[in-house]
């Protein structure tokens, strides 16, 4: 789940990390400038949405004076903000409003987890205030990592060496050591599967202070956390993605044209590897989960087909304990009732998938014998539409 920065800094401070002094989150331009007022008169105002680049894109602006705070927010409050990460844009419903700090040095400090290590990751540059994809493609040398043993925690060596490694300046690795500490304790409790700090500043008066923070919970988490249940914004979230979890189905819109629904997750992406292999664009990824009965195929293909990018509908099965042959009637009942103008390809496999078959040849599907078979068949067809 992502939160916003304002959120992310509630988090952080719970747990000793340093962060600027501000005056909450307004909606109005009215709070904007009763909240620079309290802060003594100037003030930083930033939208807030999920996405990076903010300042790039007018989404950061510093007010010199209650009546210019109140005017940038007139602008900035309803705005489309349109970002690298989301060119689309997001729609600014409410900006916080911090103290300004006079920023001397810049530097990164991220968290993530690596597959390869399997471990979570301490991600450190001295190069802070850029992308850090661009940081690693111009200059991977600037970039420290260290993996953190689970069992041994965070020890003060290796959190120096990083600190060393990545080039830091020594008059602040001891401070950037304490932030790096608290920084993971919070990670860790949290239940964080990403926490970036861009930039971690160090200001003219000698703090350390997460400047920025973006903060991601792990959503299968989030039943350990009820008092995060707040921090929710379904209005930045994709629509047919909410919708879906609400029926408590696992779909990600993916941006192609071929819709994808199968049982499991690992037979989804392997299926999404296949429309790939065969030239196609995976429209999202769908796990319609064991049964795959009338009511919830039904529920699934209207979440896929709501997608307007949708040109194909590719639905792979396999059962196990699930029968392919009742799979098969559920399809077609699912689809009888509903308004499909666009072709659906289905693979079967696995118990009576024989029988299956024999059902979804009498019918308007069209039938595929293998996966490859399946992704081809529906890529070819998209691609005639």
């Amino acid at each position: 789940m992502k939160i916003h920065e304002y959120q992310a800094k509630e988090v952080l401070a719970k747990y000793g990390v340093a962060v600027p002094k501000n005056a909450g989150v307004a909606s109005t331009p009215q709070e904007v400038r009763a909240a620079v007022e309290a802060l003594g008169g100037r003030g930083v105002i930033k939208a807030q949405v999920h996405s990076g680049g903010r300042g790039k894109a007018g989404g950061i602006k510093v007010a010199n004076s209650p009546e210019e705070a109140e005017e940038i927010a007139e602008k900035m409050l309803g705005m489309l903000l349109k970002t690298h990460q989301v060119p689309e844009g997001l729609t600014v419903l409410k900006v916080m409003i911090e103290e300004p700090i006079q920023i001397v040095k810049e530097y990164y400090l991220g968290i993530v987890p690596d597959r390869d290590t399997q471990r979570d990751v301490l991600i450190v540059s001295a190069k802070g205030g850029m992308d850090i994809e661009a940081v690693a493609e111009e200059d991977p040398d600037a970039i420290a990592r260290l993996p953190v043993d689970p069992l041994e925690g965070l020890s003060d060596y290796k959190l120096r060496q990083v600190c060393y490694d990545a080039k830091l300046d020594p008059a602040v690795i001891s401070k950037a050591m304490v932030f790096l500490r608290q920084l993971y304790s919070c990670y860790v409790a949290s239940d964080g599967s990403l926490a970036e700090i861009n930039p971690l500043a160090v200001t003219a008066d000698g703090r350390v202070l997460a400047a920025d923070a973006k903060f991601q919970i792990d959503d299968s988490a989030l039943f350990r956390h009820p008092e995060f249940a707040a921090y929710a914004d379904v209005s930045e979230e994709d629509p047919l993605e909410t919708e879906a979890s609400k029926d408590e189905i696992a779909y990600v819109r993916l941006g192609g044209d071929v819709g994808i629904m199968c049982n499991g997750a690992g037979l989804t992406m392997a299926t999404m590897d296949e429309v790939k292999r065969a030239g196609g664009e995976p429209a999202d990824f769908l796990d319609v989960g064991g049964g795959a009965q009338a009511d919830r195929v039904r529920k699934c293909l209207g979440i896929i087909l709501s997608d307007p990018n949708v040109k194909g509908v590719l639905i792979n099965i396999f059962g196990g304990i699930t029968r392919c042959d009742e799979v098969a009637k559920g399809v077609i009942a699912a689809t009888e009732v509903m308004d499909i103008k666009v072709p659906i390809v289905v693979r079967l496999a696995g118990t009576r998938a024989e029988e299956g078959a024999a059902i979804l040849a009498k019918s308007h599907l069209i039938p595929a014998g293998t996966m490859q078979d399946a992704a081809a068949k529906i890529v070819a067809l998209v691609n005639a539409a």
